[in-house]
Parts: structure tokens; C-alpha cells; sequence
């Protein structure tokens, strides 16, 4: 029986790159999103035989991968984040008020923001990963962003360049 062990070694290193950069992102720390990456990938070694022959495996790693970064997220507090600023300082006070709306998101309208603009995926994808409507990832994505936006006030701008960064 071909369980595709072969195939994970083929896309272990674009699986476990793109892993990496979603978990640097969202925690800000390189280190630690590489230590996440490492479980997403070890987790999906565990469940290859059933993802690889998936449509969007990519879609699924990544998924899993958003969740073990909101586990962390849950785990420390306050939630430090680095952000590409003149100021370390107001990267790091952005970083903390984003984690925190982003904590404060009903479940799947966070879902949708991270793996929307955190991750890269396109509507489609993540209605995939979701297994929604695409649709219904639009209203998320509508109804999460103007949270985000009415909770971060002040920082709309650096939300917006964070979102697209």
C-alpha cells in the first residue's frame, strides 16, 4: 500500500518554509515559529497518509500551523510580536493590540483574517481549508476586519501595513 511517505519527503521543505513564515509572522518571534513549524509538519507526518493525497495539503499544513500559533498565543500573555518599525517600541505596542483583538475575534472570523492575510491564501483557499462558503469568507473576513479596525482606533494605518506585510 502506498501510504506517500516518499512524497512527504519531497514536500517537506516547502511545506515546513512556508509553516516557518506563517508562524514568524503571526508570533514574531523566528525561533519559536520554527519550533511551531516543526510540530505542524511532525503532526502532518502522523496524518500523511490521509494528506497527501488532499487537493490543498499546503491549505491544511498552514492550517494546522494557525492553530498551534493560537495556542501560543493563548499560552502567554502579554503576546510579544515584532513588527518592521522605526520604533521598536510602537512595532511591539501594535503587535500586543493586534494579538489582542485578534484574540477577541469570534473563532471563525479569525480564522479567516489569519489565514487571509497572515497566510496568503486566496478567498477560495481558505473557504477550502474551512470548508465554507466562499461567500461566507467574505462576510468573515468584512465582519473581522471592521472589529479589527474599531478595536485598534489609533493604529488603523499600522493595521492595514501589518495585515499586508
Amino acid at each position: 500500500m502506498d501510504d506517500g511517505r516518499d512524497d512527504f519527503e519531497v514536500a517537506f521543505d516547502t511545506l515546513f518554509e512556508r509553516s516557518r513564515c506563517l508562524a514568524t509572522r503571526m508570533l514574531g518571534d523566528r525561533t519559536l515559529g520554527e519550533d511551531i513549524a516543526a510540530e505542524a509538519l511532525a503532526r502532518t507526518w502522523l496524518h500523511w497518509s490521509r494528506v497527501h493525497d488532499l487537493e490543498h495539503r499546503r491549505a491544511w499544513v498552514l492550517r494546522v500551523t494557525t492553530n498551534l500559533c493560537l495556542d501560543q498565543l493563548r499560552r502567554r500573555r502579554p503576546a510579544v510580536m515584532a513588527l518592521s518599525s522605526p520604533d521598536p517600541t510602537d512595532a511591539v505596542a501594535l503587535r500586543l493590540a493586534l494579538a489582542a483583538a485578534l484574540r477577541k475575534l469570534p473563532r471563525r472570523q479569525r480564522e479567516v483574517v489569519v489565514l487571509r492575510h497572515l497566510a496568503d491564501l486566496s478567498e477560495a483557499e481558505v473557504a477550502r481549508v474551512l470548508g465554507i462558503n466562499p461567500g461566507t469568507v467574505g462576510a468573515h473576513l468584512h465582519r473581522g476586519l471592521a472589529s479589527l479596525r474599531g478595536r485598534l482606533g489609533d493604529h488603523r494605518e499600522e493595521l492595514r501595513y501589518a495585515l499586508e506585510a
